[in-house]
């Protein structure tokens, strides 16, 4: 685990390296995770909110601490937690993602510290948030990437995760529906990856975390991604050091 990449699946990195040019694009490969983006920033924010007793009507309500959005891509989350004023780590296995998420950022005004490399690559450092979004599923390792997530943590830390749940509606929906009609490329799914909420929950137990919270994530076509108390298609799961 010294060389920065033990959790890292060469072959899901160079998959997603290769959409790097069409992060940005809301109608390109990326798409459905522009859809995503305002229910995990609805979810993330109800959760600081209430573990760190924020004011909900604070547009920086995370000013002064540090966060790391682990398998950023191409900064998509990235960009608004530094909009929360959050000074914000984004690491990527994937070289070609960082690239992009530091163009863009330039391009915003964002001063974002985007890093290639693996969990293991931190050596220490500690984050006041810890956020990795739908990235469990594509490690090679998930039980050393949850502890390398939990070494991340400051004390008073909150890791957010969010995740494909292993079901058959998340077959149908993410890989024969989604993929099959090009909603997300083909291949950005393997079923047998994904992990249910208990062997998460898991995963974050043996990584000496307390999950705090899980909530589903669901999908309408009237009204798109929202929080949902139904796990069976994604979920979310929030967990602090015990």
């Amino acid at each position: 685990m010294t060389n920065g990449t033990a959790t890292i699946d060469p072959s899901e990195a160079a998959f997603f390296g290769k959409l790097a040019a069409d992060w940005w694009d809301p109608k390109g490969s990326s798409a459905m995770l522009h859809r995503l983006n305002p229910a995990r920033l609805s979810y993330l924010r109800a959760r600081i909110d209430e573990a760190w007793h924020l004011d909900p009507r604070d547009r920086h309500p995370l000013r002064g601490r540090r966060a790391i959005d682990v398998g950023c891509g191409a900064g998509l989350l990235s960009e608004p937690l530094a909009r929360l004023g959050a000074q914000v780590t984004g690491l990527d296995a994937a070289p070609e993602n960082i690239a992009a998420a530091r163009h863009h950022a330039a391009g915003q005004g964002l001063a974002i510290d985007y890093r290639a490399g693996g969990i293991e690559s931190l050596a220490g450092e500690r984050f006041d948030l810890v956020v990795s979004m739908e990235v469990v599923e594509h490690v090679a390792d998930p039980a050393a990437f949850i502890a390398g997530l939990a070494g991340a943590l400051a004390d008073d830390g909150l890791l957010i995760l969010s995740t494909p749940n292993r079901t058959p509606l998340s077959k149908l929906a993410l890989i024969t529906v989604g993929e099959g009609f090009g909603m997300v490329p083909k291949g950005t799914h393997d079923h047998d990856k994904f992990l249910t909420p208990d062997e998460l929950a898991a995963l974050a137990g043996q990584a000496g975390l307390e999950v705090i919270d899980t909530t589903g994530l669901s999908f309408d076509p009237r009204t798109g991604f929202t929080l949902s108390s139904n796990l069976a298609l994604d979920y979310f799961l929030t967990a602090r050091q015990r």
